[in-house]
């Protein structure tokens, strides 16, 4: 799954849970619910919970993120696009969740906060308190950083995360789950522009991209609450890093365990075809569309569009171009039912294959449409340069 990075950092661990506070089988059925993409369902089962259990910022951080969650899923921003050469960690398009939705995000940050923070005013080495409002600062930071694009702000609060962590860190130096956001705060740092690294050397995270990976791998390998968020972090990485087939066991292990989640089998499709096996990752589409035929738990969710589009991706860089243009018409189509991110994408591509094809205007008109439909979007930053420039494939 494509979670931006800048998120997977202020979120990792936050669904790590003090399980002899609720019974464990109502956590256990909320993560699974979570992992599987069934968000509302998700919310359902932690707000029960938090009735049960008012006074555990844990649950209010788990309700939070799934909130948030819901959104970037409706949004597309959940997934993952083959590697063009550009993927930034800062040209992201702003989530727009409703007014009450954010309310109701904020007040849940807000409570886990006040009530981690009376915790550790009766104990300072409340190592609990401690991760739970270290979370809850990550997650604000989050908002921040994703919604209101405020980065100062947001890295204020990552700051704030990393330093509670940190404590828990010398406090429990065997507490591997804590070291998950440290890795991923090094990781990213040690990937920005020297702009951005400026304002993070000021906050007093240096950034180092191999040390940051190699903690999230032994948070991956040895974690015991954060095992699976390393694991899907984990993949992220290793596609950025053009290491896919590291990542490939992993997904196929997590789709054995949250078989609803049928991102992680389009995830599997990219993986395949960026490590050069282009037939497999077409493969893999061929079986989520068996699965999505034949009303497979979960699948009536995923629209035939999204499948359409990731098979016209990897037709696009085997240069099966007359079948990959075939699959982005079929995308576009239905263009007023798309999230922001796949049409834009699919425009573009539309857009490069007409170049390729020294079919100028129609090219054209591709890369306008691209950028009409989602002006903020990656996708439609990229077309702009082939209004002057026609694409050609390096």
């Amino acid at each position: 799954m494509r979670t931006p990075i800048l998120l997977l950092a202020a979120l990792a661990g936050s669904l790590a849970c003090q399980e002899s506070l609720v019974e464990h089988s109502l956590i256990e059925q909320g993560f699974s619910h979570f992992y599987n993409l069934e968000y509302d369902q998700a919310i359902a089962v932690f707000e029960k919970a938090i009735a049960q259990t008012p006074d555990s910022p844990d649950l209010h951080n788990h309700l939070a993120q799934t909130l948030v969650f819901r959104e970037m899923f409706r949004d597309g921003a959940l997934e993952s696009e083959l590697v063009s050469g550009a993927n930034s960690f800062l040209r992201r398009p702003k989530l727009n969740p409703t007014p009450e939705t954010e309310k109701r995000f904020l007040d849940q940050v807000s409570e886990a906060m006040a009530l981690a923070s009376a915790r550790l005013k009766r104990n300072p080495d409340d190592t609990e308190a401690a991760y739970a409002l270290g979370i809850a600062y990550g997650l604000r930071s989050n908002y921040y950083g994703v919604v209101k694009k405020a980065w100062r702000d947001s890295l204020k609060d990552a700051t704030a995360a990393r330093r509670l962590h940190n404590r828990i860190s010398e406090l429990e130096p065997g507490n591997v789950d804590a070291r998950l956001v440290q890795g991923l705060h090094d990781y990213i740092v040690g990937s920005l522009p020297w702009t951005y690294k400026v304002l993070s050397f000021l906050a007093g995270i240096h950034g180092d991209k191999e040390k940051g990976m190699r903690t999230v791998e032994d948070v991956a390998a040895h974690g015991k609450l954060n095992r699976v968020d390393a694991q899907i972090l984990l993949c992220a990485l290793y596609r950025r890093e053009n290491r896919t087939l590291l990542a490939v066991p992993i997904v196929q292990d997590l789709i054995r365990r949250f078989p609803r989640n049928f991102l992680l089998r389009l995830e599997l499709a990219q993986m395949y075809s960026m490590a050069g096996d282009g037939a497999h990752g077409l493969e893999t589409l061929e079986e989520v569309a068996r699965l999505k035929s034949g009303h497979a738990a979960g699948f009536d969710r995923l629209p035939w569009e999204k499948i359409y589009f990731q098979e016209g991706s990897i037709q696009f860089w085997y240069d099966q171009l007359d079948r990959s243009l075939e699959n982005m018409q079929r995308v576009t189509a239905a263009a007023e039912d798309l999230d922001l991110n796949t049409g834009a994408q699919a425009y573009l591509r539309m857009g490069q294959i007409y170049d390729m094809q020294r079919k100028r205007p129609k090219a054209l008109e591709a890369y306008r449409k691209a950028i009409a439909f989602a002006p903020q979007a990656e996708a439609a930053q990229e077309s702009k340069k082939y209004l002057n420039t026609p694409y050609r494939r390096m």
